[in-house]
C-alpha cells in the first residue's frame, strides 16, 4: 500500500509517516519509479506507536516495542526492554501521583484552616 493508504487506515497523516521513517521507526520499500510502499506490518508499526503514544509515551520510548516486533514477535511489551519502558513510566507515574496526593493534602489543610464549611463533604473526616 501506498502512504496515503497506510495513513488513512492508521488514521494519521502522511506527514506523521513521513517523520516515523525519518526517525527509523518505520521503513518504506521503495517502488522503481520511487513510491513508498508498505505492507501490513507497517500499519501494525503504526499502530503500536500510537497506542503507545496515546497513553503518554514518548515517540523515543516507543523504540523497543517496534523492535520486538520487527524481530519477530507478536507483542510489542514481549521484550525485555520494551517491559523496562513500561517499569521506567510506572516509576514515573508513581511519583508524580505520590506528589498529586501531596497538594491534594496540603489543599485540603488549606480550605479545612479557612473554613471547615468549605471542604466537600465526602471529603471531611467524620
Amino acid at each position: 500500500m501506498r502512504i496515503g493508504e497506510l495513513a488513512k487506515r492508521a488514521g494519521t497523516t502522511t506527514r506523521a509517516l513521513r517523520f516515523y521513517e525519518s526517525e527509523g521507526l518505520l521503513e518504506a520499500q521503495r517502488t522503481p519509479n520511487g513510491y513508498r510502499e508498505y505492507g501490513e506490518h507497517d500499519l501494525r508499526l503504526v499502530r503500536e506507536i500510537q497506542s503507545l503514544q496515546a497513553v503518554g509515551l514518548s515517540l523515543e520510548d516507543t523504540r523497543p516495542f517496534v523492535a520486538c516486533l520487527r524481530a519477530g514477535h507478536e507483542s510489542g511489551d514481549s521484550c525485555p526492554d520494551s517491559r523496562e519502558v513500561y517499569r521506567r513510566k510506572l516509576a514515573e507515574v508513581d511519583a508524580c501521583l505520590d506528589r498529586l496526593g501531596t497538594v491534594r493534602e496540603f489543599l485540603l489543610a488549606r480550605l479545612a484552616f479557612q473554613d471547615p464549611c468549605l471542604v466537600p463533604e465526602e471529603i471531611q473526616c467524620s
